[in-house]
């Protein structure tokens, strides 16, 4: 067995990972610009963020939430933001219920307004639950925003604004899903006035 040359992986990793980087930042600002000024637009008029997906995406989910409610960088009031994956008896309700793919729609449904800003995180925009929420949020007039990698999947003319991440790595999407995400929070802090 071939040993594992762990000073090349390393080097590859990094490697990927500032090419990734650089394709993002060169392809997405104006899509950023375009999910700042409609969360910073519904957060003025009283409205609030939903933010949902699965595994790795769920946790940013709940992180970028946090974010908002208690603190990026500025000690400052609470922005209002919710993630759709953290009420276990919600999520198991609705799994055993309606089914798995109902699981944001369904929350969407009950605490969602017109004017809110849902955002769908899903690497291959693939995601049946992510869509479906996202589809419920147009139906019920809220903007429906997201975060996907690739080609966008489904997410692709559902989701608008669409941040996607040009790769195929789901490690890469991830890493960048989390900076953009953290971008969107301290983003909002200075257009605010919170910061």
């Amino acid at each position: 067995m071939a040993s594992f040359d762990i000073d090349a992986f390393y080097a590859a990793e990094f490697a990927e990972h500032a090419a990734v980087v650089a394709a993002t930042r060169d392809s997405l600002a104006g899509a950023f610009a375009t999910l700042v000024r409609a969360s910073a637009g519904a957060l003025r008029s009283g409205n609030k963020l939903l933010f949902f997906g699965n595994g790795g995406s769920a946790a940013d989910a709940q992180h970028l939430a946090t974010e908002l409610t208690v603190r990026y960088k500025a000690d400052r009031v609470p922005i209002p933001a919710l993630a759709l994956t953290t009420d276990s008896s919600a999520l198991t309700a609705i799994g055993n219920d309606l089914g798995f793919d109902a699981l944001f729609a369904r929350q969407v449904q009950a605490l969602g307004v017109a004017g809110d800003v849902a955002i769908g995180i899903s690497t291959s925009g693939r995601s049946r639950n992510v869509i479906a929420g996202l589809q419920a949020a147009r139906d019920r007039d809220l903007v429906a925003a997201g975060l996907a990698g690739g080609d966008g999947g489904q997410m692709t003319g559902l989701a608008d604004p669409l941040l996607l991440v040009p790769s195929e790595n789901t490690a890469r999407i991830q890493e960048m899903h989390i900076t953009l995400g953290q971008m969107l929070c301290g983003a909002l802090e200075i257009e605010l006035g919170l910061a």
